[in-house]
């Protein structure tokens, strides 16, 4: 049997007829290789039973950095990096800007670098960009104050123009060299609407260069998700809700399947959703672990016993 596709049993309608949802976990949902990869060496690093910080949540998923703390994980900021010393520290996929590792250098911090690969890259893009132009404009696709975004602004000593969306382009001097990068994590349909307007407001006389940065596994989960929403009756978007990317998709499901819900734990289920459904689809963020969408398809299950 798929094992990510399950019919319920014994819930009955208000005629007395039998109703058996089928329950489908997306495949192409669950964390990205980053993710993935950040948990796996804090496990590593728990399992030998020592003590282990992280600078900032280790995902934005509630539930998995639970898990995780119960483990001996302790999520720490930044002023608290500054007090630590001789201890190690687990730099999540996210990445970090250089006062990060400056910081740990005089602290004899330990770092356990789980920076995603693709972020690494862009982060050095940028840096190269900005040694060689210092004068140009970088500019930023991506959210203010997101963890990924500071470590990009970093690179180029805060100096870099981070946008949120089109209207955010309107402040930049169109007289000046532009350069354009985004978060990993954004959605490429309004990125290619920034670099429109940026075309079509440059100066003749400045140069103007766009750099598509955004990660091929998130932005190819964008017509896969919209696919598997338009094909059931119910979507249960499972995500934090301070996931950045967990916010792209779930537009993404609802604007293909109206009757879509965002929660981040089982819990959060009204049955009255699942009232009258044929089939329900549980999908998530790349921030998403598999076990919780497989918690909440279980729930439901429990429910309809």
């Amino acid at each position: 049997m798929d094992t990510n596709r399950v019919e319920g049993t014994a819930g009955r309608n208000e005629h007395g007829a039998v109703e058996c949802p089928v329950i489908e976990i997306d495949n192409g949902s669950g964390f990205c290789f980053g993710v993935t990869t950040a948990i796996r060496k804090a496990e590593e690093e728990l399992a030998m039973g020592k003590t282990l910080y992280c600078l900032g949540d280790i995902v934005h998923n509630s539930m998995e950095v639970a898990r995780l703390h119960a483990h001996g994980l302790v999520t720490i900021d930044h002023g608290q990096l500054a007090q630590l010393q001789g201890v190690k520290v687990l730099l999540r996929a996210h990445g970090e800007p250089p006062e990060t590792y400056e910081t740990a250098r005089k602290n004899h911090i330990e770092i356990i670098d789980a920076t995603c690969p693709v972020v690494l890259a862009l982060q050095r893009r940028i840096k190269q960009q900005f040694d060689s132009n210092p004068h140009a404009q970088i500019v930023i696709f991506g959210k203010n104050g997101h963890a990924e975004v500071l470590g990009l602004v970093g690179q180029t000593h805060s100096e870099a123009i981070v946008v949120e969306c089109v209207d955010d382009v309107k402040r930049l001097d169109f007289e000046r060299d532009i350069y354009l990068y985004s978060q990993t994590t954004k959605s490429l349909d309004e990125f290619h609407r920034i670099i429109d307007y940026i075309q079509q407001h440059i100066s003749p006389s400045a140069n103007f260069r766009s750099f598509d940065t955004i990660c091929r596994q998130v932005a190819n989960r964008m017509p896969n998700i919209a696919d598997f929403a338009s094909r059931h009756d119910l979507i249960l978007f499972v995500s934090g809700r301070k996931s950045s990317n967990g916010k792209v998709l779930f537009n993404e499901c609802k604007s293909v399947n109206a009757n879509s819900h965002q929660i981040e734990r089982a819990e959060e289920i009204d049955m009255e959703w699942v009232r009258g459904v044929k089939t329900i689809g549980v999908c998530g963020a790349t921030s998403t672990p598999k076990w919780l969408m497989e918690e909440c398809r279980d729930h439901i299950l429990d429910r309809l016993k």
